[in-house]
């Protein structure tokens, strides 16, 4: 795999992503001593050339509390005892951030009621009126 693929459209070269392996903490028996299964992916996003202006605006807007202030995304995983599913693991994450803001938000439209629908509502609220003027009277 040299790229991520995250659309036929948004590829993402693997030259691109710094990966650091570490020590990782939690299970792992005596194994989590020896063995770098931790994987930190970072990502010179801000520098990246692979994304398209929106998408990259969109990204920013929606997972800038994520970035460093030099313009880099750090994901890391340490869910799996093996370094490879790991590293799979912060692959897929990041993927799917880019999928969340790959396609333009849906520009909502304004709508009016019909004018049917609008007499109904009044003829109701008549109807509602009457019957609540009419118990006052029976009392």
């Amino acid at each position: 795999m040299s790229e991520l693929v995250v659309t036929p459209r948004i590829k993402i070269p693997l030259r691109e992503f710094d990966f650091i392996y570490s020590r990782s903490s939690g299970p792992g028996g005596q194994n989590v001593n020896k063995v770098a299964s931790r994987v930190q992916l970072v990502w010179d996003f801000e520098k990246s050339t692979s994304l398209p202006g929106a998408v990259k605006g969109r990204f920013r807007a929606r997972f800038g509390s994520r970035l460093t202030k030099d313009g880099r995304l750090i994901l890391a995983s340490s869910r799996y005892r093996d370094q490879g599913r790991n590293l799979a693991d912060c692959l897929e994450r990041l993927r799917a951030m880019l999928l969340e803001v790959a396609r333009p938000p849906k520009i909502r439209k304004k709508t009016r009621p019909t004018k049917g629908s609008v007499e109904r509502r009044l003829r109701e609220k008549k109807a509602q009126s009457e019957k609540k003027k009419r118990r006052k009277l029976e009392e």
